[in-house]
């Protein structure tokens, strides 16, 4: 996947663990984990933004997107 998803990094700076960003945002901790895991498909903006709210933080903070070989370099849309 060309997206990663850096919410572990976040919990770590924040020193808050899975269970207890769970409780702050109101998400399951089944969500957030798959999220953490990178094996989400899709995220909804209210729970990035949920998530950004209570780590204090950017959503580029959380998503950082990476270029890999096997990509194709044209455009998608085209």
């Amino acid at each position: 996947m060309a997206i990663l998803v850096n919410l572990d990094v976040m919990l770590a700076l924040r020193k808050m663990r899975l269970t207890e960003l769970s409780e702050a945002t109101g998400i399951s901790i089944q969500n957030l984990s798959i999220l953490k895991t990178g094996k989400a498909r899709a995220i909804r903006f209210s729970t990035l933004s949920t998530i950004c709210r209570v780590l204090k933080c950017q959503p580029g903070d959380i998503l950082v997107y990476q270029h890999q070989e096997n990509e194709l370099d044209s455009d998608p849309d085209e």
